[in-house]
């Protein structure tokens, strides 16, 4: 993957997580500047999911664990678990915030 390809998947990513927070009935908050996106939760705790371009990752810290995500066969997956992007995602969140959350594909 070439750095343009890997910017245009990562930008899709990080909006399609905030389309997913838009789309909750919960009281998610979110801020998204320069290829950093925090969510912040009721309880103020927080999931920061960054681009890492000069890895061509992505990187989720949440407020159990932190995740380096690599695009493998199509997906984001994590390198170290082998979790795919929206299944840790929706986990973490939905821990975070004590009630069942969807922010993407499950």
């Amino acid at each position: 993957m070439n750095d343009l390809e890997y910017d245009e998947l990562t930008d899709q990513m990080l909006l399609a997580v905030e389309d997913g927070i838009e789309q909750q009935e919960l009281d998610l908050d979110y801020e998204s500047n320069g290829g950093l996106l925090a969510i912040t939760f009721p309880d103020r705790s927080k999931i920061i999911i960054n681009k890492q371009p000069p890895l061509q990752q992505l990187w989720v810290a949440t407020k159990f664990n932190g995740h380096h995500f690599e695009w493998r066969d199509g997906q984001w997956i994590d390198n170290r678990t082998g979790t795919e992007f929206w299944q840790l995602l929706n986990d973490a969140a939905s821990k975070q915030a004590g009630v069942s959350v969807v922010l993407g594909p499950q």
